[in-house]
């Protein structure tokens, strides 16, 4: 099996996809799990891409899902290493199967292909589509640089698009005739630098122009800018949120533009669940693997967070490359596909899979597990 799941990780590595358009990695990853006797519904819950494969080894047992993510990012392809977590998913799986079968362990095992994590949320839509609603606990691996480690709090995210509408001149001739709304860009990007100041450290804003103007010689009519702020804190992001509109109401205020907002709530901020962190250090150690105590809190969002805040999960990050090699990097797109890729793979899937079967076999690890989500989910 090893050798199959590489070449398929090596396939979607050659092959990057964006959101919601993975056609060939949710194809290959689905007809590999119908192969090992999975159940598969593709096309799940209203996406093209997405997929759920379903294995019970008897009734009444627990549901583990793993989640496989599986799109690429623009430009620079598999630079977050997403065909390693689709594949080892999908791996795990197979050896959760494998070794069920002809047993009485009572179980089910999902394996549930999820799309556009890099943009558009699969699991937000899975969430919503009820896909958690029977399911006891989720696992999840994503590759890293540096030591491997559990993955602790993500940032929760909200997104922004700020349109502004001024009136066209020529830049030259008559630019007193004209309302510039590049310039209101120019000052919304000059106050929200200036609140940077003023909000908590865990704060995270950034943002791009879309749309800058048409020609240098007329006075810019219409502008874009897609912005995003991130915090662990709901609280706070809701804070911040308004006070980034009121940047973007300014640049309006100035120059005497129309402005449009529109906004969308993002990505969740995670919740680690340290009973089932526990487990999964403790198989990634006796599988030969050095990795970090405890949960280790993350500057990135993922919307794993939304499922962590419906079910007891775990998101592992495993190591394809040396410290100081960043995520969404052409490095990092060539870790992902080299051998250190392929190792982590394995690894991924071993440890998810023994992870899986401590929650099938330990009643009292999957109870710890669902007590402290209870707590802590409303966070």
């Amino acid at each position: 099996m090893s050798q199959t799941l590489r070449k398929i990780s090596e396939d979607i590595h050659r092959n990057p996809e964006l959101a919601f358009r993975e056609y060939k990695a949710a194809n290959w990853l689905a007809s590999f799990l119908e192969g090992e006797g999975f159940k598969v519904q593709r096309s799940a819950a209203g996406m093209e891409t997405a997929f759920i494969a379903e294995y019970v080894s008897a009734e009444g047992g627990p549901t583990v899902a793993i989640l496989a993510e599986y799109d690429a990012l623009p430009g620079v392809g598999h630079a977050c290493g997403h065909n390693i977590i689709g594949t080892s998913a999908a791996g795990a799986g197979a050896a959760l199967k494998r070794a069920l079968s002809g047993t009485r362990l009572p179980g089910r095992v999902l394996v549930l292909g999820t799309p556009a994590e890099e943009g558009g949320g699969g699991k937000v839509l899975m969430v919503k589509a009820g896909v958690f609603k029977d399911v006891d606990a989720a696992l999840m691996v994503h590759p890293t640089s540096g030591l491997s480690r559990i993955g602790g709090r993500s940032l929760a995210t909200h997104s922004f698009q700020f349109d502004y509408y001024g009136k066209p001149a020529h830049a030259a001739g008559s630019p007193t005739e004209g309302i510039n709304a590049l310039d209101a860009v120019n000052i919304f990007f000059h106050a929200v630098a200036c609140l940077r100041q003023h909000v908590p450290e865990d704060v995270r804003m950034h943002g791009m122009i879309t749309m800058g103007g048409d020609a240098v010689n007329i006075i810019p009519e219409h502008t874009q800018v897609r912005y995003l702020a991130r915090s662990y804190s709901l609280k706070t992001l809701a804070s911040v949120v308004e006070r980034v509109k009121q940047c973007a109401k300014a640049g309006a205020l100035a120059t005497g533009c129309r402005l449009e907002i529109q906004e969308r709530e993002g990505y969740l901020a995670r919740i680690p669940n340290l009973a089932i962190s526990e487990a999964f250090i403790a198989n990634l150690r006796a599988l030969g693997e050095e990795v970090l105590p405890g949960v280790v809190d993350g500057k990135g969002s993922t919307d794993f967070g939304d499922v962590s805040r419906e079910v007891p999960a775990c998101n592992a990050y495993i190591r394809i490359a040396p410290e100081g090699v960043a995520g969404h990097s052409r490095e990092f797109c060539e870790a992902a596909g080299s051998a250190e890729g392929a190792a982590a793979l394995y690894l991924s899937a071993k440890s998810m899979a023994f992870t899986a079967i401590d929650l099938l076999t330990a009643p009292e690890l999957l109870a710890r597990a669902k007590e402290e989500f209870l707590k802590g989910r409303d966070s």
